[in-house]
């Protein structure tokens, strides 16, 4: 009698240590890794293909391989100097929970199926609304990161302002259906652009409304507003951290019966900090908001939040009925998001609230906004060109002209002692320095810091 290919039970125990045994070194070694993968480790990943294998392989030897091979070949953005799209690093906890939840494989979309899974939803839901200091009661959805989150809040507004002119488009569709008209501004991120393609509400049919210099859109200059209104407005723009005057924009806009959505990705997160609330002024007098707990929560993907004020235009956007579904009088989580199939994907954000509390995830925000701080005074100082008002996260910095500052971009990416993103701000480049990792430590920034103003030096 042959061996189970797929593996036993009695051979689970020893799989899953030696699994946990790679990645605990990887963890502990992530400090001391490069944080962008050199050429040899990224050619070799070319080893994990080849033809489709005709026979079983040891699982062991697959797990080895994967990490022998892949490891080396992961960006360590999980470490302290990683600075590159506002990604943060996962919480030593919520890794331990992640695990765990793989382990439980829980369908979290039905109550039935799963329910710790959808208990963990209630509670989770509540807490963030007290945490980011929004309405009690919201409708909520747990989707896979802030583009999600963006599209099923928009679905919930493309509802609810149509259903106000009389036409309900889950059941009738666009065709036919009353305009709808888009507002944004014109730093709208491009999720919010990608979700009303999706919604079917074009890319290219939004009015777009003029920002200030650090990126905030201009209320004075909101168009009329007649009809179905749905308007986007940041909270963290992606290049300078700046925050739209929400509260302003929301008088305007509910006073013509307008939708208001804030696009919080990470910025929605200041709401969470005594000394940084106040950049969220007005933005619980908004209809909904998206974020992403990956960014600053700092727990493993996927894990954006969808986040609507009244929750029956969610529900009524995303609900589904077949009689095998049998769902029952409490929450049912697939009937408030997009997804219906999906993993649990609030254990790791109750292990995180769980585990720092209020106290704890105000200091993990301080903490990368007072690095962002230390990078933008010292290259001052040094000599180069903030673009931005450092207001929270983000850091834009100019080395000289375009070509200069790409330059010294490409030498800081290759010199692999950390990793910041490029950008273009009013038409010139700039490297973007996003701060979001609760490992980012002062001695982490110092490294970060030197390797940058050696590099720099070079093209002065």
């Amino acid at each position: 009698m042959t061996e189970n290919p797929i593996g036993t039970l009695s051979a689970t125990s020893t799989l899953l240590a030696e699994a946990a045994q790679r990645a605990v070194r990887y963890l502990e070694e992530i400090q001391d890794r490069r944080v962008y993968p050199s050429a040899e480790a990224l050619r070799g990943l070319a080893d994990l293909g080849g033809p489709l294998p005709e026979k079983p392989q040891s699982p062991m030897e697959v797990i080895a391989q994967l990490d022998e091979i892949g490891s080396p070949a992961t960006v360590a953005s999980t470490g302290g100097r990683y600075f590159g799209f506002v990604i943060g690093g996962a919480l030593p906890a919520t890794v331990a929970a992640n695990w765990i939840a793989s382990a439980w494989d829980q369908n979290a979309g039905l109550r039935v199926a799963s329910p710790v899974a959808a208990h963990l939803e209630d509670i989770v839901l509540a807490w963030l609304l007290e945490l980011l200091r929004l309405p009690p009661g919201c409708g909520g959805a747990f989707v896979t990161g802030a583009q999600m989150a963006t599209f099923t809040c928009l679905a919930a507004a493309r509802h609810a302002v149509l259903k106000r002119a009389g036409w309900n488009v889950e059941s009738a569709g666009l065709f036919g259906a009353p305009p709808i008209t888009v507002v944004v501004s014109e730093e709208v991120h491009v999720t919010v652009l990608k979700a009303l393609a999706m919604l079917g509400l074009g890319r290219d049919r939004v009015q777009t409304v003029p920002c200030d210099a650090q990126g905030r859109m201009r209320p004075d200059c909101l168009p009329r507003l007649e009809g179905p209104t749905i308007i986007s407005v940041q909270a963290g723009n992606v290049n300078t951290g700046s925050f739209d005057p929400t509260g302003e924009i929301c008088e305007i806009a509910h006073s013509a019966g307008a939708w208001v959505h804030v696009d919080g990705a990470f910025g929605l997160w200041a709401a969470a900090t005594p000394e940084r609330h106040h950049l969220t002024k007005g933005i619980a007098a908004a209809d909904s908001w998206s974020t992403d707990a990956h960014k600053w929560l700092n727990v493993p993907y996927d894990s954006g939040i969808a986040l609507v004020r009244e929750p029956a235009h969610l529900h009524q956007a995303m609900a589904i009925t077949a009689h095998y579904l049998d769902p029952c009088a409490a929450r049912e989580p697939m009937q408030w998001g997009p997804e219906s199939s999906r993993r649990a994907r609030a254990v790791e954000i109750w292990t995180a609230l769980r585990c720092l509390g209020r106290e704890c995830v105000a200091e993990l925000v301080n903490q990368c906004c007072r690095h962002a701080r230390t990078f933008a005074d010292r290259l001052r100082a040094a000599g180069y060109e903030i673009l931005n008002d450092v207001v929270l996260n983000q850091v834009l910095v100019a080395f000289g002209d375009d070509e200069t500052t790409q330059k010294v971009i490409d030498e800081i990416r290759a010199d692999g002692t950390c990793w910041c993103g490029g950008t273009v701000w009013h038409g010139r480049k700039a490297m973007r320095i996003s701060v979001s990792s609760w490992a980012t430590t002062a001695d982490d920034v110092e490294k970060s810091l030197t390797a940058i103003e050696t590099i720099a030096s070079r093209f002065r």
